[in-house]
């Protein structure tokens, strides 16, 4: 079995053993994978997969199950998307049957491997950990990437006005034909978002750029969700606003959770999003799809920072 690492900076397609199943998990033989700035990361050496997880880059695929171990909902044929720390950018996978969802009606291979990482990304840290609320406003940093543009979409299916933050006018107008009401260009400064708010919560994958402008963009007992560090990691804060505001900074991140609370988040998603992916409501966007043997390229895509939704990559 073939899979996709990082080799000083480099990827290098190499011959891995086939994992043995243990009970509950299933083989996947992967049929798309979708690629993340996370996959960036490790391929510049920056982002390690945790202990005990393959060195194979991916954090979430589709694909069709070929062998399933126990007792499982799954059987052979079953076409399925998971949720990876690591494996998905290779022929096969080995994952914990929970971390699957099935496919949703009419969805083609690389439509459903947009799903698992960007939606359970924005699902955990805007409705989960940010609790927002019908109505309430949430700003969305980074708005025309893979999570992003699921968060738009999330927002506008369940009742919370968003706006967005990012780079070109051409990204802003495809996210308000998502949903956005409108937002900002980083170039310009995020302050002239002041005039929507306050916001309840924001999704902010930059950090320190914009780490004082949110103490003045958030409202009271507002949801400030850390999940990356784009921008930087060192900023200087007024704690008095904080303090305030009663202002809840949460940190974020969902590679390293354990398999049981991925298993519950992912339960919790088929049960709320599933129906809203088969009436049409949430639909994944993919910008750009690549070969696997045209990883390289997909990457240089990726990194380029003009990508609207997601690269992926098919067989």
């Amino acid at each position: 079995m073939r899979g996709l690492q990082a080799e000083g900076g480099a990827l290098v397609w190499r011959d891995q053993p086939a994992e043995q199943l243990k009970p509950g998990q299933v083989r996947l033989r992967v049929m798309a994978a979708g690629l993340n700035r996370a996959d960036l990361l490790q391929k510049a050496g920056m982002y390690p997969p945790p202990p005990g997880v393959t060195q194979v880059i991916g954090l979430e695929c589709a694909g069709e199950v070929i062998e399933v171990s126990g007792e499982s909902r799954w059987k052979t044929g079953d076409r399925v998307c998971a949720l990876l720390a690591g494996g998905g950018m290779a022929e096969e996978v080995v994952v914990d049957g929970r971390h699957l969802l099935p496919v949703p009606d009419g969805m083609d291979w690389a439509q459903a491997a947009a799903i698992p990482e960007v939606f359970s990304t924005a699902w955990l840290n805007i409705f989960e950990l940010g609790a927002a609320k019908p109505g309430e406003k949430v700003l969305i940093h980074a708005g025309a990437s893979g999570v992003g543009t699921a968060a738009i979409q999330l927002c506008k299916a369940l009742g919370n006005p968003c706006w967005v933050t990012l780079g070109s006018e051409e990204k802003l107008a495809a996210c308000r034909d998502l949903g956005a009401e409108g937002g900002a260009l980083r170039q310009n400064g995020i302050r002239s978002l002041q005039s929507e708010g306050p916001f309840s919560v924001a999704l902010d994958p930059v950090g320190a750029p914009y780490a004082a402008d949110h103490l003045d963009l958030l409202g009271m007992d507002s949801r400030w969700v850390l999940i990356g560090l784009m921008g930087g990691r060192e900023a200087t804060l007024d704690l008095a606003k904080v303090l305030a505001k009663r202002i809840q900074l949460t940190g974020s991140t969902l590679r390293a959770r354990s398999g049981d609370f991925k298993a519950e988040l992912l339960a919790r998603m088929e049960e709320r999003l599933w129906p809203l992916f088969a009436e049409g409501t949430l639909r994944p966007l993919v910008a750009r799809t690549y070969n696997f043997d045209q990883a390289e390229e997909a990457f240089a895509e990726l990194a380029s920072d003009q990508v609207i939704g997601k690269v992926i990559m098919v067989r």
